[in-house]
């Protein structure tokens, strides 16, 4: 997402759909009905989306807070799951969001043994500002996300699909895959560990100029390192997409950069 008033930018969301898979994992409090709740807080120096910084290569502050029901029974590893994900934003062009609120719910499904999990969910994207109505900035989007842990690397893939996205920019697709692999042999003790991961992505919008993009698609990828330390997950990761700085509004928000993110859940 760009200038939102003169073209109209999450992660997601591939930032969405990492919060919420990462909950898979994580502590959780017992909740009605056999559900559980999970809580969870990230800073980072930057709110990239879709390789498009958020907050103009600023920091951003971003909770989640997600509810799952118990599965449908022992043989049927079927749950689902609600909540939200938020994040401080701004944008170029005088607009006065400031913070960006997404509705998360959907499906998921675990087979053999955990090891492929696939999460069918449904996002709404709320801007939080007195100029975010007339610029069509809230939008849906339905993905579909399938991973399998082969022990030695965890592989990952979704498709997400938009109506109408972001700005009244029509049609869009985005489809992404990941790589995530454990590092066992950097062995301090057991709280601390190790993980490189990569992942490289397309996305499609019907009226590029709309969005702010000079054309109908693009690609973005990042290379990274968490450390888990305590329960809390340092990473670092180098971001990029094929937007030049003329074709990005003459702003650097799509241009390579390093990305530093402390998160913890709860």
């Amino acid at each position: 997402m760009l200038n939102k008033v003169a073209a109209t930018c999450v992660t997601v969301a591939t930032i969405c759909a990492a919060t919420v898979a990462g909950a898979q994992e994580a502590e959780t409090w017992n909740g009605p009905f056999g559900g559980t709740f999970t809580a969870g807080i990230a800073v980072t120096n930057d709110y990239s989306y879709r390789g498009i910084s958020q907050t103009q290569r600023q920091w951003a502050v971003q909770p989640t807070f997600i509810y799952e029901t118990a599965t449908v029974a022992e043989s049927v590893p079927i749950s689902a799951y609600g909540g939200f994900w938020a994040s401080n934003v701004s944008f170029t062009g005088g607009t006065n969001v400031y913070a960006e609120v997404d509705i998360l719910a959907g499906l998921r499904a675990k087979a053999l043994d955990g090891k492929l999990t696939g999460d069918l969910g449904y996002i709404r994207y709320s801007y939080l500002g007195s100029d975010a109505a007339p610029l069509f900035m809230d939008f849906n989007e339905f993905g579909l996300v399938v991973g399998y842990d082969f022990g030695v690397v965890a592989l990952s893939g979704a498709v997400r699909y938009s109506p109408n996205f972001f700005g009244d920019s029509g049609r869009a697709w985005y489809k992404w895959a990941q790589a995530t692999v454990p590092l066992p042999f950097i062995d301090f003790n057991e709280n601390i560990s190790f993980k490189v991961f990569g992942t490289l992505a397309s996305q499609y919008v019907e009226k590029n100029a709309n969005y702010g993009i000079p054309n109908n698609d693009y690609w973005d990828w990042s290379l990274g390192l968490t450390v888990t330390v305590y329960g809390f997950d340092l990473s670092i990761a180098y971001v990029d997409t094929n937007i030049d700085v003329p074709g990005c509004l003459n702003t650097y928000n799509c241009e390579a950069r390093a990305i530093f993110t402390v998160s913890k859940t709860f």
